[in-house]
């Protein structure tokens, strides 16, 4: 007879800084509620983003009957990303009236290759501009 293969019984979608994750908030009660070991969750995606500290990470966590879980790792939030190549702690509040700062297109084409995997697009040439309409929404100005 075959294995069954385990089907999950939820799906946790979280954003944690890489390295940083521990048992507050929001981490511990979202794992908690579904009984997940919450150290052992803590422990496994410190150890899969050790050495990428400023960056904050999603993460789908699946969960499964047993308690067990296993995770995958996305690629960072494209605003992270654009304004870290902006040197921007804050994106412009009237995005379309105030221009904050400016990326290069190569710039945006570089985070499109890093976002590819996690971006609805079948080339790097439509990745791109996916990535510069999210530049011109928080209110960079996309230089060539």
């Amino acid at each position: 007879m075959a294995k069954k293969k385990k089907q999950p019984k939820a799906f946790i979608r979280l954003q944690i800084p890489a390295g940083a994750a521990n048992p507050a908030p929001p981490v511990g009660p979202a794992l908690g509620q579904h009984g997940v070991n919450i150290v052992q969750f803590c422990k496994a995606f410190n150890d899969a983003t050790r050495g990428k500290e400023g960056m904050v990470y999603p993460v789908v966590i699946s969960v499964y009957e047993d308690r067990s879980f296993d995770f995958i790792l996305k690629s960072p939030p494209a605003s992270i990303l654009l304004k870290r190549a902006a040197n921007l702690a804050k994106a412009a509040k009237t995005p379309g009236t105030e221009i904050v700062g400016e990326v290069t297109m190569a710039q945006c084409e570089e985070i499109a290759k890093m976002k590819m995997e996690d971006l609805n697009a079948d080339n790097l040439e439509h990745a791109a501009r996916i990535i510069t309409g999210t530049a011109r929404s928080m209110g960079l100005k996309v230089a060539g």
